[in-house]
């Protein structure tokens, strides 16, 4: 890492000395894009403003911190110091969208003390990226501060106007809902309290709303805020002030009202503020990993294995099979009994096609005992994640999958019982060892025990954590669902190759669903803080399929589900669908069987949040590119350049896509294959159905190769 100190414009005299004048300070970012600006009002106040190529981005807004323990608010500062510096350096992360990352900042620590006289000082460190600016509170240690608890946080985001945003209401409990598009003036979240295919929800405020949150300005500035290096804090929820348009942090509380517990030295996670006037330079920002640690999970390259997987899931939500022996639990709460779904003959079906079709994994939902009484009972005692149903053999399944060289993914529902996952995981994770399990799919559904606790709370975000760590001390990777959304944190902890945190792909078997607009909005929202387990690749789309009186749909055609493999990032990516659904259509399945699930290089070719993506990546270790494009309930055509390909270079592009009478709801599974000889200087033309997509694979072509394909036009 280059570190060097840094000269910063100050308008101040006196800086160690106690001044009572105003006080500024402005530091750009490193290509002179982002100006941030610190005002030091002669009241004490501390107030700090952005601006993205001379147009202000966040107007001047509060900082501050209030304490319970000692009772204090600290809101009026003696300015005590300045330090400054520059970084720059390149690293590389263990799996991801691009090989490597660079680091480019400029930093800025302002060092205060409580004017009210506790003698208590507060120190704010600023970031400065070319594509936006991070900050986080820190404590030193201290003779007037050990043991203390935060109220509040007083930190303020002030917007330049009623912006387009994309939203989902504050809660304290989950992030499973569908994004709403309006004008910040009409938010409402009201409506989050009447979601009830939701499990566990704490709506609190009509005016709050979660991070990330995505906004665009009139003027086309898109704006993302949200948090990076959560641990040991609560989450971070926004509340709107509708008269100013400002911001203010809500704090998740724990079960007797307080915010967070901390001792000295420590650190608040990063706010995180990114600025562009092209939404997708938001979507390629790597700013929020940049803010996190490096890993500290010992030789993670050797074993962390970024992977696609099939498993015993998705019948269970259509209402195929159940969770429970007794064939009652079922996605979608139909009342007849099916079939238990994880039995050894089944899942040996899964192991076969997983196999055949060069899938690295099998997850099994519903293998051991306690579905019968799992949910809704604020139950502590729930499972013990070692004692199988009568019909899994776990070694018998452990021997079949061995010999086929696949992996089984093992299922641990918590069903919010914390404290009782807490007392079996290590247990459990040997059991993993012992019959050769090295990853692991966590569930946290429902309310959470220690009972008043939240999902999104600092004891919660703490468990989180303490996962990740433990499974990483067992060589175990971990997918977590129901999780607090992500913040960055696997980079430190490469093992933690995806979470949920956010409304997935089984909401459209059993509920009113997804629309077409909603995997265009999340990677400018959930993504930003790190992959998500989508569970793409559904073809059989209607819900009548299995029950001719269903009338659920995923909002989608096929087409669409195969480019989601490219547009939704995530290292851990699911065949979600049944394997005879895949049989039955092999020749669009060959798309799921190429795609990477590891890139060198990304590219997002164009984006608008609501609207489209189109994105482009580089497989790892290989010359194959995969572009996926997808759209909301619109149809829309492209010319897309394919200038990333290596010059002089021929390849064939496997597209699929949306046939010409394809419709999300009146002709989803409606594709069209077609196969070309395209190079660096085309232009290919998509067009995309209403609510569709096109997937396309471009794979280097032989001279023999090059022979049986037509060039594109």
């Amino acid at each position: 890492m280059l570190l060097k100190r840094l000269l910063i414009s100050l308008v101040l005299i006196g800086l160690v000395q106690l001044v009572y004048a105003d006080q500024s300070i402005n530091i750009s970012s490193p290509n002179n894009t982002i100006q941030l600006g610190l005002l030091h009002r002669t009241n004490g106040d501390l107030v700090y403003q952005v601006l993205y190529k001379g147009k202000t981005t966040i107007t001047p807004s509060g900082l501050g911190m209030k304490l319970k323990s000692p009772e204090l608010s600290l809101v009026k500062f003696d300015l005590i110091g300045i330090d400054s510096s520059i970084a720059d350096e390149t690293w590389q992360p263990v799996w991801g969208e691009v090989s490597s990352i660079r680091n480019n900042y400029k930093q800025l620590v302002v060092k205060l003390s409580d004017r009210s006289g506790s003698g208590i000082q507060l120190q704010i460190i600023f970031r400065v990226f070319d594509e936006g600016i991070g900050f986080r509170y820190s404590f030193p240690q201290q003779a007037n501060l050990n043991h203390f608890i935060i109220a509040d946080e007083l930190t303020q985001f002030g917007v330049s106007g009623d912006h387009k945003a994309f939203w989902i209401p504050g809660d304290f409990d989950t992030n499973e809902y569908p994004y709403y598009t309006t004008n910040l003036s009409s938010v409402d979240a009201t409506g989050g309290g009447a979601a009830q295919e939701i499990h566990a929800k704490t709506y609190f405020d009509k005016n709050a709303v979660q991070t990330p949150l995505m906004m665009k300005s009139v003027d086309g500035i898109y704006i993302n805020i949200h948090e990076a290096g959560l641990i040991n804090y609560p989450a971070m929820n926004l509340v709107l002030d509708k008269s100013s348009f400002t911001f203010n942090t809500h704090l998740v509380p724990d079960a007797v009202g307080n915010k967070a517990y901390l001792q000295t030295p420590s650190v608040t996670p990063w706010r995180t503020i990114i600025v562009s006037d092209k939404a997708a330079e938001v979507l390629a920002s790597k700013m929020i990993l940049n803010l996190n640690e490096p890993s500290k999970v010992a030789n993670a390259p050797s074993w962390v294995k970024p992977q696609k997987y099939v498993g015993v899931w998705w019948e269970m939500h259509v209402g195929k099979s159940s969770w429970d022996y007794s064939g009652g639990q079922v996605g979608s709460q139909q009342a007849t009994r099916v079939p238990h779904g994880a039995n050894t003959a089944n899942v040996k079906r899964y192991i076969d096609f997983a196999a055949k079709n060069g899938f690295s994994s099998v997850l099994v939902e519903g293998w051991n005992t306690g579905w019968e009484d799992w949910f809704g009972q604020w139950k502590e005692d729930v499972f013990d994640f070692v004692t199988p149903y009568p019909d899994f053999d776990v070694k018998e399944l452990q021997q079949y999958a061995a010999a086929r060289g696949v992996k089984i993914i093992m299922h641990h529902e918590t069903s919010g019982s914390v404290t009782n996952y807490e007392r079996w995981m290590d247990t459990a994770y040997r059991f993993m060892k012992q019959f050769g399990y090295d990853a692991v799919k966590t569930g946290y559904v429902g309310r959470i025990i220690p009972r008043g606790e939240h999902h999104d709370g600092q004891w919660m975000v703490k468990h989180y954590e303490r996962v990740a760590q433990k499974t990483a001390s067992y060589n175990i990777m971990v997918n977590m669902h129901e999780s607090v959304r992500l913040t960055g944190l696997h980079r430190t902890y490469p093992n933690w190759l995806a979470s949920e945190a956010a409304r997935g792909n089984e909401f459209n078997a059993w509920s009113v669903g997804n629309p077409p607009d909603h995997e265009t909005i999340l990677p400018f929202t959930r993504l930003m803080g790190g992959p998500m387990d989508y569970t793409p690749g559904i073809f059989k789309i209607k819900m009548n399929y299995y029950n001719p009186g269903k009338t659920e749909q995923v909002h989608t055609t096929l087409a669409k589900q195969l480019a989601l493999y490219v547009t939704m990032y995530s290292p851990l990516q699911m065949a979600a669908d049944l394997p005879e659904n895949y049989e039955a259509k092999m020749d669009a399945f060959q798309f799921i069987k190429d795609v990477a699930a590891d890139w060198d290089d990304t590219k997002i070719l164009d984006a608008e949040p609501g609207d489209y993506i189109i994105t482009a990546r580089k497989a790892k270790g290989s010359s194959n590119w995969f572009v996926g494009a997808i759209t909301d309930e619109l149809a829309r055509n492209f010319s897309t350049s394919l200038s990333f390909l290596d010059p002089g270079k021929k390849y064939i592009a496997a597209i699929y896509r949306d046939a010409d009478n394809a419709h999300w709801k009146d002709n989803p599974e409606a594709y069209i294959i077609e196969k070309f000889l395209v190079d660096s200087k085309t232009n290919l033309k998509l067009k995309l159905a209403p609510g569709g997509g096109t997937a396309v694979s471009l794979m280097p072509a032989t001279v023999e190769e090059a022979k049986h394909f037509k060039k594109y036009k």
